[in-house]
C-alpha cells in the first residue's frame, strides 16, 4: 500500500466456505491443499449438480466480503511429494477472493496426496471402508475404487463448463503474474504417473525397496518380451526345413511298342550270329598272365656277364684274372692288440675323400657293402635294391675302366661277403630266396642254397673255413647249410622263438653261439641244443623299445654286443660272459629315424679297433661317424665330396679304407 513502505499489507478474513453438496463431507479442509482446489474437488465429485443460483448467490457473498479475504499462503515444495517437468498451473489472488474451477483428472495425480475423510468412506455402502489407520497400499486400493468412478461418469456439458472456467483461469493469471509472489498459491499437478502406480502387479511387494521393484518391473518386461518372440515355434519350423525331402520319383510313361515297328540294325558280329542266323560258339577265354616285377631267375649257376661291358672285353679278363689270384696270396692274421685311441685318431684324420673316390656303381639303393682283403689293391663290393652287384676297382686310371654290375638276384641284395677262407670268392644273400657264390676264378655265379618257399634276411660263416653258413629268415627260421654238400637245400631247418629276424651273426671265438636280431628282441642261442621246433634261448634281451635293424658281436674277441635300434638309440652289450643275460653297457643317441626312401642304419664294428663303431649319420654336413663303446665320439668323416647319407659303411679289415654307400647306388671310398 502506497504510503505504508516496509508494513505488510493487512490480511483480510477468510469467506466462510461455500455451502458443499450433501454427499461430501463436511470436516475440515485437506491439510494437503487450497480451499479452492478442495471447493473444485467436491464440485466434481458432487457430479456437477450445482444449480446456477446456487453458484451465483456464492459469487454476490464473496464480493461483499471482498476486504476481508485472506490469502493462503504457500510455501515453496510445501506437502508437494512429487515434481513433475510439466508446465506448472499457477493462479494468483488478490485481495478479492475467487472461486474457480479448473479441470483435472485425477487418474494421473499421485492418490497418496488426498486423504479420504472418515465419512466419506463410511457413507459409500458398496466400497470396502477402511480406516485411516490402514495400510498405506490398502488406502490407495480403496481411494482408487472410489474416485476413478465417480470421474468417469462426469457429464460432457460439465467438462465444458469447467474448460471455459480454465480459459479465464489462464487470463486473469497472465495479467495478476507481477504482483507479489509470496501471495501466490502453486497447484502442481503431475501428468506422469510413477512407477509403482504404473504397475498395479506390483503393489503386493510395497516392503521392496524401489531398486528390488525395477527389478521385478524388468524381469516381467523381458519373460514378455521373449514370449512375443515365439522361439520355440521359429525352431521347430526350422527342424522340418532342415529335414530332407525326398525327391518324388517321377514315373515316365514307358512308350508302346507297335506292331508292326522295325527295331534299331544290330551288328550280327557283336550278337555272335552268323548271317544264317546260327548263334556261333562261345570263344574260350584266354588267361591273361600277369607279368612279376621281380621274377626269379633260373636256378643253378650264373655266367658272370658285366651288364655294363662287353663279352669280349680285354678289360674284363684282366679284371677276372687279377682277382682270380688273390686266393694265393696268404691272409695277414689280424688278431693283433688294439692300438691306444690317440694312434687310432691320428690314422683315422689322415683318411680324405676325392671326387676320385666317389662313384655310382648301381641303378638303385645300396643295402649291403664288402671290401676285398687285399693288401695291395681295393675293390669294393656293393649289393643293390633290384639284385645288382656292383664291383669298382679302384686301382683302375679311369672310373668307368674298373666298374663292373651284374645280375645274380632279382630282389634286394642285404648281405654281401668275401670268403675269409678264399678272397676269390664273394657270397651274395638275397630276398629272393637264394644264396649264391661269385667265383672270379670260374666267372660264374654258383647257387648255393635256395628257398622260394621263404625269403632271406642275413647269413653268417658257421666255421672259420667257410665251408658251414648259418642262414636267417623273415619267418623267424635258421637254417644251417653246408657248402660241401651236393644240392642246394639246407642240412637243418631251426624254428626259433622269434616271429622275424632281421639279422644272424656268429660269435668269432665261441662259434656255438649265435645272436638273431628280431623285431624288438635279440636272442642267443646255443647250437648244439638247437631243435626243430620250440628251440629256447640262452639269453634274451628286452632293452629296445622300437624295432632293431640289426645287432652283430665283436670282430676279434666277441665281448661286446651293439644294436641299432629305431629309437634313435646306440646300445652295447657286455658279452664277455654269456650267462642268464647281458648287461648293459652304454647307450649312445643317435638319429636313426632314415625314413622311408633311405637305407636303415647299421652300426658295425671296426675290425682293427674292435672298440669302435661305425655308423652313417643324418646330420649336416653329411657325415659317417666312429663312436667308442664308453660313448664318446672318435671322429667324423667329412668332405666337400659327401654330399649324401651313406647308411651302409664298412672298414678294411687291415687298412685304414672305409667305404660307404647311399641310397641312389653311388660308393664313398675314405683312404690315406
Amino acid at each position: 500500500m502506497p504510503g505504508q513502505s516496509g508494513a505488510p499489507p493487512p490480511r483480510a478474513q477468510t469467506p466462510a466456505p461455500a455451502a458443499l453438496p450433501p454427499d461430501l463431507p463436511q470436516g475440515p479442509a485437506h491439510p494437503g491443499l487450497p480451499p479452492a482446489v478442495l471447493a473444485g474437488s467436491r464440485q466434481l465429485l458432487s457430479g456437477g449438480k450445482m444449480s446456477q443460483s446456487s453458484a451465483e448467490a456464492e459469487e454476490k457473498a464473496c464480493s461483499r466480503q471482498r476486504s476481508q479475504v485472506k490469502v493462503n499462503e504457500y510455501k515453496e515444495n510445501q506437502d508437494i511429494f512429487h515434481t513433475s517437468l510439466r508446465p506448472v498451473q499457477t493462479t494468483v489472488l488478490g485481495k478479492t477472493a475467487k472461486v474457480y474451477l479448473a479441470p483435472f483428472s485425477l487418474t494421473n495425480y499421485k492418490l497418496g496426496q488426498f486423504k479420504c475423510s472418515k465419512s466419506l468412506l463410511e457413507k459409500n455402502s458398496n466400497d470396502a471402508v477402511m480406516c485411516k489407520k490402514f495400510k498405506k497400499t490398502e488406502l490407495k486400493k480403496t481411494c482408487r475404487k472410489i474416485l476413478i468412478p465417480k470421474m468417469k461418469a462426469l457429464s460432457s456439458k460439465a467438462e465444458s463448463t469447467l474448460q471455459k472456467s480454465s480459459l479465464d483461469v489462464h487470463a486473469e493469471t497472465n495479467e495478476l503474474e507481477h504482483q507479489d509472489s509470496s501471495d501466490a498459491v502453486i497447484l502442481n499437478v503431475d501428468l506422469e504417473s510413477s512407477d509403482e502406480d504404473a504397475t498395479p502387479d506390483l503393489d503386493d511387494f510395497s516392503g521392496l525397496s524401489p531398486y528390488e521393484r525395477k527389478r521385478l518391473k524388468n524381469i516381467s518386461e523381458n519373460a514378455n518380451f521373449f514370449a512375443s518372440l515365439q522361439l520355440s515355434e521359429s525352431a521347430a519350423r526350422l527342424r522340418e526345413m532342415i529335414k530332407k525331402r525326398q525327391p518324388p520319383k517321377s514315373k515316365r510313361k514307358t512308350p508302346k511298342k507297335r506292331e508292326n515297328e522295325i527295331g534299331c540294325r544290330r551288328s550280327m558280329r557283336l550278337l555272335k550270329v552268323d548271317p544264317s542266323g546260327v548263334s556261333l560258339p562261345a570263344t574260350p577265354a584266354q588267361p591273361t598272365l600277369v607279368e612279376d616285377e621281380n621274377p626269379l631267375l633260373p636256378p643253378g649257376p650264373l655266367e658272370m656277364i658285366p651288364e655294363n661291358q662287353d663279352d669280349n672285353n680285354e678289360l674284363f679278363k684282366e679284371f677276372l684274372q687279377t682277382w682270380g689270384e688273390m686266393s694265393k696270396t696268404s691272409r695277414k692274421n689280424t688278431e693283433k692288440g688294439l692300438s691306444s685311441i690317440k694312434s687310432y685318431k691320428a690314422n683315422l684324420n689322415g683318411m680324405v675323400i676325392s671326387e676320385d673316390t666317389v662313384h655310382k656303381v648301381t641303378n638303385s639303393s645300396i643295402f649291403s657293402v664288402a671290401l676285398h682283403p687285399s693288401e695291395t689293391r681295393i675293390l669294393v663290393a656293393a649289393g643293390a635294391k633290384h639284385g645288382q652287384i656292383g664291383l669298382w676297382d679302384l686301382t683302375q686310371q679311369r672310373k668307368e675302366d674298373g666298374t663292373y654290375v651284374f645280375y645274380p638276384h632279382s630282389q634286394p641284395i642285404s648281405c654281401l661277403y668275401f670268403s675269409p677262407a678264399n678272397p676269390a670268392h664273394l657270397l651274395s644273400l638275397s630276398y629272393d630266396g637264394t644264396l649264391r657264390c661269385g667265383d672270379f676264378s670260374k666267372a660264374i655265379f654258383e647257387e648255393v642254397y635256395r628257398n622260394e618257399r621263404s625269403g632271406f634276411s642275413s647269413f653268417d660263416f658257421l666255421t672259420e673255413d667257410a665251408s658251414t653258413l648259418l642262414v636267417g629268415h623273415w619267418d623267424g627260421s635258421m637254417s644251417l647249410v653246408d657248402r660241401r654238400t651236393p644240392g642246394t637245400s639246407f642240412e637243418k631247418l631251426i624254428s626259433s622263438s622269434l616271429r622275424k629276424i632281421r639279422t644272424v651273426h656268429v660269435h668269432p671265438v665261441y662259434r656255438q653261439y649265435i645272436m638273431a636280431a628280431g623285431l624288438r628282441d635279440i636272442h642267443i642261442y646255443d647250437i648244439r641244443h638247437l631243435k626243430l621246433r620250440g628251440s629256447q634261448p640262452l639269453i634274451s634281451s628286452t632293452e629296445h623299445k622300437k624295432s632293431i635293424a640289426s645287432a652283430y658281436f665283436s670282430p676279434v674277441t666277441g665281448n661286446r654286443v651293439v644294436t641299432t635300434c629305431a629309437d634313435c638309440k646306440l646300445r652295447i652289450f657286455d658279452s664277455s660272459c654269456i650267462s642268464s643275460q647281458i648287461p648293459l653297457l652304454t647307450t649312445i643317441r643317435h638319429n636313426t629315424i632314415t625314413g622311408r626312401w633311405l637305407t636303415r642304419f647299421q652300426a658295425v664294428w671296426d675290425p682293427k679297433q674292435e672298440d669302435c663303431i661305425i655308423v652313417g649319420s643324418m646330420a649336416h654336413p653329411r657325415r659317417v661317424e666312429i663312436f667308442h663303446e664308453t660313448g664318446e665320439r672318435v671322429h667324423s668323416f667329412l668332405g666337400e665330396c659327401l654330399l649324401s647319407v651313406c647308411s651302409i659303411n664298412v672298414m678294411h679289415p687291415t687298412r685304414y679304407i672305409m667305404a660307404g654307400g647311399n641310397s641312389s647306388g653311388r660308393l664313398h671310398v675314405f683312404m690315406n
